[in-house]
């Protein structure tokens, strides 16, 4: 299978980890960008920055560049006005029997609500115009709520390639390491700030990404150091901390996300959800400071699972088998290949 895959040229994490999960699936050669992204194969920026970031790919797609014909499948892999306007540039070029997919990345519930946010509603509406998506793949999936048949969640994951140090040694209590982007982290923080060793090490009010001295490598490091990690909502449900505390073999309390995640941790198994209200949280805390071997257990249960269902190449999988399943156009390009 070749793809097209029309991204943008910001960075855009559920495009980079699909980018990575399809080229390690399908080869180099056989994922043609527009418009090539060089930080999918010049590792230019720290992680997170890095997570479409293919090692030994520079040459592989600069030759797949030169060979833009043949494509089985496109995808528009970003919901950013660049991303859109540069495949509006060519939509009503796309033979109709070829699928065409949508991944929307975007912190918003609704179906290309970033664009919206970001000042550009028209873009879906010209798209839409063009040609329906045969398949959209949202971040953003809510529970209880109803979705047409060819809407399928696809939440962040890990990339594979990214290898976190898991430490024998964990000098943190309890962490939880995050800008207030939501008011539950505000009620997180609050309760937190004054227990264990969170103020001494920066589980506290008023954090600034620009001004973490964790960041990068350092910062999974750091993350696989902590015998309890915490994770509540952002600007979206799903998280990145979600993957990496697990990824970093470490063990994660969270809010319980309100999202469909297929094949999700299970809880008291991989992961412990902690009430939506946050009551239970310090309970918690201290319930599995204690408790080590239970954590331990989790936490290793969590790498696993992890490393099964959730990281890029599963994603990669999952995406295709669902469009091959759900795309009319998908089927009819293959009777006539």
């Amino acid at each position: 299978m070749r793809i097209l895959f029309i991204g943008s040229l910001k960075f855009d994490y559920l495009q980079d980890l699909s980018y990575s999960g399809l080229a390690k699936r399908l080869g180099i050669g056989n994922i043609i960008e527009y418009r090539w992204n060089i930080h999918h194969h010049l590792k230019i920026k720290n992680y997170p920055k890095s997570m479409g970031y293919v090692s030994g790919s520079f040459f592989e797609s600069i030759k797949a560049q030169l060979t833009k014909k043949g494509f089985d499948l496109v995808i528009l892999a970003s919901c950013k006005p660049d991303a859109f306007e540069d495949y509006l540039s060519f939509a009503d070029k796309i033979p109709s029997n070829i699928p065409v997919v949508f991944i929307d990345g975007g912190d918003l519930s609704k179906i290309g609500g970033d664009l919206e946010r970001l000042g550009r509603p028209e873009l879906m509406e010209q798209a839409q115009a063009v040609r329906p998506f045969d398949v959209i793949f949202k971040r953003e999936y809510l529970q209880d709520t109803s979705y047409e048949k060819h809407i399928c969640p696809l939440p962040f994951s890990f990339n594979s390639s990214v290898s976190p140090r898991i430490s024998d040694t964990l000098k943190y209590d309890v962490a939880f390491w995050a800008v207030e982007s939501h008011p539950i982290r505000s009620k997180a923080l609050d309760l937190l700030e004054d227990q264990y060793d969170c103020k001494k090490n920066g589980t506290t009010r008023n954090q600034v990404f620009s001004k973490y001295d964790r960041k990068g490598d350092k910062y999974l490091q750091e993350l696989s150091q902590c015998k309890i990690a915490l994770n509540f909502r952002g600007g979206g449900w799903d998280t990145l901390r979600y993957w990496e505390v697990p990824a970093a073999g470490r063990f994660l309390i969270s809010q319980r996300p309100q999202i469909v995640i297929p094949d999700n941790f299970k809880e008291n198994e991989s992961i412990v959800f902690c009430n939506d209200d946050l009551s239970d949280l310090l309970e918690l805390c201290h319930y599995y400071l204690k408790h080590e071997d239970q954590r331990e257990k989790i936490a290793q249960k969590a790498l696993s699972h992890l490393n099964d269902y959730h990281i890029d190449l599963k994603r990669a999988d999952y995406i295709l088998n669902q469009v091959h399943s759900l795309s009319p156009a998908y089927k009819k390009h293959i009777v006539h290949a």
